[in-house]
């Protein structure tokens, strides 16, 4: 059975939430990170998911003394890693919408408006980019939101 320290709880995922942010910040703000993801496509976008799911799984379970199998899980998937996998998505995206990226590097991107609010649009076409540019900054948010767990 897993140790008392060993178990998931809520200070794992503040520990993620620190190592996420502290990671995605500066590719946030990175004009190389929106230009690239400009010119992603779909199957990159997938393929740079994948590279998540696949880095957050080896840090989490492969380069640690964690055993997935005595975790508490959501349908087979163990309830850490899907934490791991949110914060490192939601931080970059969170970022990228307090810091205005899209607006910044994608002012002149247009597409379909499916919502507008207050001043806010959300267009789908930025919603595209941002969205494969968040998937960039997620391959380095779950790199310090995975150590940060690891660490304590």
């Amino acid at each position: 059975m897993v140790g008392v320290r060993r178990r998931f709880a809520f200070a794992d995922t503040a520990q993620q939430i620190v190592g996420g942010f502290l990671l995605a910040g500066p590719f946030v703000v990175t004009e190389e990170v929106w230009v690239l993801a400009r010119s992603m496509s779909v199957f990159q976008g997938v393929l740079t998911f994948i590279i998540v799911l696949a880095v957050g799984y080896g840090a989490l379970y492969k380069a640690d003394d964690r055993n997935p199998d005595r975790e508490r899980d959501v349908a087979g998937i163990p309830v850490r890693f899907i934490s791991l996998v949110s914060v490192s998505y939601l931080s970059v995206f969170i970022l990228a919408l307090a810091f205005d990226a899209p607006g910044t590097f994608l002012s002149d991107v247009t597409g379909t408006v499916v919502f507008e609010w207050a001043g806010m649009r959300l267009d789908l076409a930025v919603l595209a980019v941002t969205l494969k540019a968040t998937s960039v900054g997620a391959v380095f948010s779950v790199i310090g939101a995975a150590t940060a767990d690891s660490l304590y």
